[in-house]
């Protein structure tokens, strides 16, 4: 028999959790299962949010990487990243393509060399070179390691003497809307209004905002 309330008493409905966040949960769970639950390059455990390796046609887990905090925050220069000698050796093609990818962008020998050694079939390959602009395209790096593009915003950690200009760009100058030209050694900028190349200022008196 069904149980009416007493009088006064107020029907509160259930807390649920938000369609959104219901469903991408659901889609996290393989992810995190493939995972082990740790970062998938380096083992951690802090912060881990799926990280979309693209541009691919499959299925979106099959494209994603769990990555920590740490991972997704690291420049290019920090010793962290030896653990990608070990993430290269993964079975999961994501993780193969996060790998190689990062490992382009660090110029120390013993990435070149874990680089040179890895193991992609050609498709993961194919995926690997895929939104490349040019893979043979050398990079441009800020004090810290960080890649510069164009279009990226950048301030001067040094006072920089503008030849033919007739003044000096003092330290944290703000420079957006750098220009990266085809020579790594031409980084265009506008200081005073007037646009000037910082290529001496490459990497030792940019950084990246």
């Amino acid at each position: 028999m069904a149980r009416w309330g007493r009088a006064g008493d107020v029907c509160r409905p259930q807390r649920r959790t938000p369609w959104p966040t219901l469903i991408e949960a659901l889609r996290a769970r393989p992810l995190t299962d493939r995972a082990g639950g740790v970062c998938e390059l380096c083992a951690g455990t802090d912060g881990l949010e799926p990280v979309e390796v693209g541009p691919a046609d499959i299925p979106q887990v099959d494209r994603a990487v769990l990555q920590c905090a740490t991972c997704r925050e690291t420049a290019p220069t920090d010793p962290h990243w030896f653990c990608l000698q070990g993430a290269a050796w993964s079975e999961v093609p994501a993780v193969q393509v996060a790998a190689w990818r990062l490992l382009r962008t660090i110029p120390d020998p013993w990435a070149v060399e874990t680089l040179e050694g890895m193991m992609l079939d050609d498709a993961t390959l194919q995926w690997a070179h895929a939104g490349l602009a040019d893979p043979d395209a050398p990079v441009v790096r800020d004090s810290n390691g960080n890649t510069l593009a164009t279009g990226d915003s950048v301030t001067l950690i040094k006072d920089l003497p503008v030849k033919g200009a007739n003044f000096t760009a003092k330290r944290g100058t703000l420079v957006k809307g750098i220009r990266v030209g085809d020579d790594p050694t031409h980084v265009e900028g506008r200081v005073n209004g007037q646009s000037i190349y910082l290529s001496s200022a490459v990497p030792g008196f940019l950084k990246k905002v």
